[in-house]
Formats: C-alpha cells, sequence, structure tokens
C-alpha cells in the first residue's frame, strides 16, 4: 500500500498582460496564472497527481493557499483507499462542515476542492496507464452514477434518470471512442478576438484561423459599441458567411443593457452572446434569452456549482452550457453537469481560455461525446493558442479539431522547468 507523501502548492504566473492575450472588457490586462497542486506518493513509481486553479494574476496566492489547505489532509493517506472510490473521495471534500461553512459549494475553497479532486483523478488514469477521458468513459453507468453527488439535484435529475442517460449511450461508446481517436473533436479558437488586439492583429488572426481549419471564431465585446460593430464588421467580412461568428461580454452589462447592445450586434449573424451579465443572476440569463430570440445564449465559466446549472436549465435561460474544468469541484462536479444538460437537451461547449483549462477540459468534452450525450454535433470545444508549451503533454490541434489525448493522465501536469521559472511563490 502506498501513501500520499507530499503535497505542494505553487503560485505561477505568466506575463500575459504584456502582449493584452487574454483582455476583454472586464479583464484589459490580465496575467494567466495558476496555482498549481502536485501529490506525490511513496510508490517509487515517479508519477505525481497534477491539480490547478486558473486566476488572472492578482489573488492567485488566495487560490493557492486554499489548494494547500485542503491537499494538507491528503498526507499520509492511503493513495489507494483514495483512488478507489473517487465518489466516496469527492463527497467527503464537499461534505465538510468547516470547508462548507466557507462556501458552500462556491467560491476559492470549492475550486481548491476541485483541483485537489482533479490532481487526484490525474493520478489515478497515470496508475491506469490511461488518458483521463478513455479511463472515465469505460466506466459503467452505475459507475459513473456513483460518482456524482445528487444531493440538491433531484428535483431536476435522479439517479435513476442518470443511468438511463448513460446506458442509452453505452451501446455507441466503442464507435465513438473509434471516431474520437481518428478524427478528434471539433473545436473552435478565440485566438483572434482579445479585445486589446489592434484591426489588423483581429483580421489577420481571423484569417488564419480559418486557414486553420476553424469554422467558428469568437470576439470579445462590450468595452464600446461602436467599437463593437466595426470589429464585427471586419470580421465577418474578412471570414465571409459560412464561419461562425460568437461574442463574448465577460459579464460587463445590466440586462437591459446586454439586450440593447445585442440587438444592435446582430446583424453579424451571431453564434452566440456568452455571458451577457452577471453569472449570478439566473432570472436576467432567463429574460436576455428571452428577449433576444435567435441569437443564443451562452454561460458558465463562471457558474459556481451543479446547483445554478440546474437552475439555468429549469429556467430555460441558456442555450449552451460552458462548463470550466477549474471552476467547479473537479471531474466528479463536472459530469453531474453534464449530465444535467444532457437531460435537458442543452449543448455543451465548454470554457477554455486560460492557462491549461484546453488541457484539461478537453477530457470533459469527450467523456460527454462517447458515455454521456453521445453527441458532438454544434458542439465545439474552445481553443486559445496560449502557453500549451508549458505543459508535459500539450494539446494537439488540426485542423479545427483537437486529437484525442494518447499519453495516461488528465493533462494538467506542468513541466517543472515552466513551474521553475514562472514561480511566483510557494505556500
Amino acid at each position: 500500500m502506498s501513501r500520499i507523501s507530499a503535497a505542494e502548492t505553487v503560485d505561477v504566473r505568466f506575463p500575459t498582460s504584456q502582449q493584452l492575450d487574454g483582455s476583454d472588457a472586464m479583464n484589459p490586462d490580465p496575467d494567466y496564472s495558476a496555482a498549481y497542486l502536485t501529490l506525490v506518493s511513496d510508490a517509487g513509481d515517479g508519477l505525481v497527481g497534477a491539480g490547478f486553479v486558473f486566476t488572472i494574476g492578482t489573488g492567485n496566492n488566495i487560490a493557492a493557499e486554499a489548494i494547500q489547505t485542503v491537499a494538507d489532509a491528503l498526507v499520509g493517506e492511503s493513495v489507494e483507499d483514495l483512488l478507489a472510490d473517487m465518489g466516496a473521495t469527492y463527497r467527503r471534500f464537499v461534505y465538510d462542515s468547516p470547508l462548507r461553512w466557507l462556501g458552500p459549494e462556491k467560491g476559492v475553497v470549492h475550486m481548491a476542492i476541485g483541483a485537489v479532486v482533479n490532481a487526484l483523478w490525474d493520478l489515478k488514469a497515470k496508475r491506469a496507464g490511461q488518458p483521463l477521458w478513455q479511463l472515465v468513459s469505460s466506466l459503467s453507468p452505475e459507475e459513473l452514477v456513483g460518482l456524482v453527488d445528487f444531493r440538491y439535484l433531484t428535483d431536476a435529475l435522479t439517479p435513476e434518470e442518470a443511468l438511463e442517460i448513460l446506458r442509452r449511450a453505452e451501446p455507441g461508446r466503442a464507435e465513438r471512442t473509434a471516431q474520437l481517436l481518428e478524427r478528434g473533436y471539433p473545436a473552435y479558437t478565440t485566438t483572434p478576438g482579445w479585445l486589446g488586439y489592434s484591426d489588423e492583429k483581429m483580421v489577420r488572426l481571423a484569417h488564419e484561423a480559418v486557414a486553420d481549419g476553424f469554422d467558428q471564431i469568437k470576439l470579445k465585446v462590450g468595452h464600446d459599441l461602436d467599437d463593437d460593430i466595426r470589429r464585427l464588421a471586419l470580421a465577418r467580412r474578412e471570414v465571409g458567411p459560412d464561419i461562425k461568428i460568437a461574442i463574448d461580454a465577460n459579464q460587463c452589462w445590466d440586462v437591459d443593457a446586454a439586450i440593447a447592445w445585442v440587438r444592435e450586434l446582430q446583424p453579424y449573424d451571431l453564434a452566440w452572446i456568452e455571458e451577457p451579465t452577471s453569472p449570478d443572476d439566473l432570472l436576467g440569463h432567463a429574460t436576455i434569452r428571452k428577449a433576444l430570440a435567435g441569437v443564443p445564449v451562452a454561460t458558465g465559466e463562471h457558474t459556481a456549482n451543479r446547483v445554478m446549472f440546474k437552475q439555468l436549465l429549469q429556467l430555460e435561460a441558456i442555450d449552451v452550457m460552458q462548463i470550466d474544468a477549474a471552476r467547479v469541484a473537479g471531474v466528479n462536479e463536472n459530469i453531474a453537469n453534464l449530465l444535467l444538460a444532457a437531460k435537458f437537451g442543452v449543448r455543451v461547449c465548454p470554457h477554455a481560455g486560460g492557462v491549461g483549462l484546453c488541457e484539461a477540459v478537453q477530457h470533459l468534452s469527450m467523456i460527454d461525446f462517447v458515455a454521456v450525450s453521445g453527441s458532438w454535433d454544434n458542439r465545439y470545444l474552445e481553443f486559445v493558442d496560449h502557453l500549451h508549451e508549458h505543459f508535459v503533454d500539450p494539446v494537439r490541434v488540426v485542423d479545427g479539431r483537437y486529437l484525442a489525448p494518447r499519453e495516461a493522465g488528465a493533462g494538467t501536469e506542468m513541466l517543472a522547468a515552466s513551474v521553475s521559472e514562472y514561480r511566483h511563490s510557494a505556500v
């Protein structure tokens, strides 16, 4: 039997603000950062479990402190026991009374739990010798249901309904796995869209995106209406009528302003409006969606937990669920979110704009395709062409599609040299 011998969290920050990569209406000069955790065992196999919380600079140390607080409880515990029942391990953390008092199930502590849970899944997949998506997709419907915390969900999704969804998808798993390995998963790119880019850079990157095989791009909006109209007109002229253009306001509007602003942009044939208002304003999203019939509403990267996703779906407030690998409490809670989306017939197009998020969330979309929804129709994984070189198993995108990871693990392990070079501080 092996035990967790060490848990180390490092505050890692990248100076992306220098080129205005990641800039939007609410975050003009972000430094993409990761509060990065490694779990080490005494097994002597050299394997580590890696997880992180993504931030944009200031405050990354707070996330790192929270992760370390959660992870310290694992030191000395049996690795085999922790990994044998990941449902029980997950519930142990989200049911923890002192930790819940700081949430409950929201905020920095909840995200820290996600980093720890994801690190354990990374270690479990490495020990199994499989990429995370393939490991989870091979679990039986009963085992998948056992990973989910159904507390607060049963008025919308019961364990029996979840089991039915998973059993319905089970017969096609082998065929869809083969499709993924052969063709990869559809992607869209936000690389042209950062608000701080010049018109010339935006147009050039939009042209390159189409040449690279992407059939959807995304532009940031919300700082200035005239600028948005000009940039959308330039982008639409450059990519033509057949390429989809989504827009992202990053929560910058009140409800009425969102409706009025997006109506001005509707002539440019919008694929969706993302985060049009506060992520906590569930009724506001429903109002916006009703008023903007014909423009899909997307949100999720700042949705704190599965309960909020449940309510967004119950209110018919969104057309697109955008799960995030580092916002909720890890793989387990995101499986709950995928099941909710499948129950309500809403497509999942994850958020991946941030260091390591592409590497992590690709596994979740592939789990959804193979074992949950069984569909990739009109579904896309976000791709941002930044900072992948700092990961042991970086994403590979070819002809506008994510190639399915083949290396063991969850894709969350960073290169030791990168952690050392961009280390802001240790906890």
